[in-house]
C-alpha cells in the first residue's frame, strides 16, 4: 500500500518566506545537501517538532504527530531551501501520483524561479 500525503501549509509558508527572504541555494547537489539522520536528530535536538515539519512539503496520513515517519518531502537543509530540493519532492510526488504534493512543489519552483531571475 502506498503511502497517502496531505500538503503542509505550515511548510509552504515557510519556504514562501525563505524564497522572499533570499534564504535558498539555486545550485546544489540534492544528493549532497538533503538531510541525512543525523542532521534530522541534531535539529531535532534544539528545535520542536513543529519547526522540523516546516521543512517538509507533505504531512502523512495516519503517523502520529512527533515522529519522523509524519513528515514527508523535504525541501531544504535546515537552513535553507534548495531548488533541487523543490525539484526532488516534484518529482518523487509525480512518479508516485501525490497529485497535490506535485503541484505545490511545483507552484514553489515557478515562485523561486520568478523570485532569483
Amino acid at each position: 500500500m502506498i503511502a497517502s500525503y496531505v500538503v503542509n501549509e505550515r511548510a509552504l509558508a515557510r519556504a514562501r518566506r525563505l524564497i522572499r527572504g533570499r534564504q535558498y541555494v539555486l545550485n546544489s547537489d540534492w544528493g549532497d545537501a538533503q538531510p541525512q539522520a543525523k542532521d534530522e536528530n541534531a535539529f531535532l535536538a534544539s528545535h520542536s517538532w513543529s519547526e522540523y515539519g516546516e521543512w517538509h512539503l507533505g504531512l502523512t496520513e495516519g503517523a502520529s504527530d512527533e515522529t519522523k515517519a509524519r513528515h514527508a518531502f523535504v525541501y531544504g537543509d535546515f537552513r535553507r531551501l534548495h531548488r533541487t530540493g523543490l525539484i526532488a519532492c516534484h518529482y518523487r510526488a509525480a512518479e508516485w501520483r501525490h497529485k497535490e504534493i506535485e503541484l505545490a512543489a511545483h507552484d514553489l519552483l515557478q515562485l523561486l524561479d520568478r523570485s532569483s531571475a
